[in-house]
């Protein structure tokens, strides 16, 4: 590769990737997150796809640049358009927050319905810290509910959708949490309440 600036520019986007790589390798090795049902080098490649993009960038944005890109994971092929919501008021501040967002396929895909739904809502707003609650809940009901084809966060995502259509108002995370509780307890799963469902 010769010494010009795109020859520098790549080997920068490559050792970013590699590095990207190993700490994604080194979070799932402390178990502190669930290991990401996408390929980490497939990940790394998609970030470089954002590029074009001047971040903060809306949810609108990266669908219109990126939005029939194809991601594989272990559950299927998915759209990015599946998973990022195409609305002017979903912010992402790096490639690298799009890449979490969409390394949880399932999860992601829910948001996007909840985050549409709520779109047009005049006076509700989903707030950061109820956003990563939800999400909560669903990585909650992920690992409880694994072997299931993820039937428990489309049950609750399509709970939340119902109440924003009917109530025209975006359910607070405590009932979101108590829903999720009732639909793993009568499907067999012990919540204890220690847990995060165990409200």
């Amino acid at each position: 590769m010769g010494d010009n600036k795109s020859g520098r520019d790549k080997q920068a986007r490559d050792e970013d990737r590699r590095q990207r790589e190993r700490e994604i390798a080194a979070a799932v090795e402390r178990g502190d997150e669930p290991e990401p049902e996408v390929d980490t080098s497939e990940l790394a490649y998609f970030e470089t796809e954002l590029e074009p993009l001047t971040f903060p960038a809306t949810g609108a944005e990266i669908v219109a640049v990126v939005g029939d890109r194809e991601i594989e994971s272990a559950v299927g092929t998915y759209a990015v358009a599946d998973l990022v919501p195409a609305v002017d008021w979903e912010r992402f501040d790096s490639p690298e927050e799009v890449r979490v967002r969409i390394q949880r396929p399932t999860i992601a895909a829910a948001m996007k319905r909840i985050v549409e739904a709520s779109d047009p809502l005049p006076n509700e707003e989903l707030g950061r810290s109820q956003r990563d609650a939800y999400e909560r809940t669903f990585e909650a009901l992920k690992e409880i509910d694994d072997d299931d084809d993820d039937e428990g966060i489309r049950v609750i995502a399509d709970w939340i959708v119902e109440q924003i259509s009917e109530k025209e108002a975006i359910p607070g995370s405590r009932d979101v949490r108590r829903r999720a509780a009732k639909f793993c307890r009568s499907n067999g799963y012990e919540i204890r309440n220690d847990e995060w469902l165990g409200v």
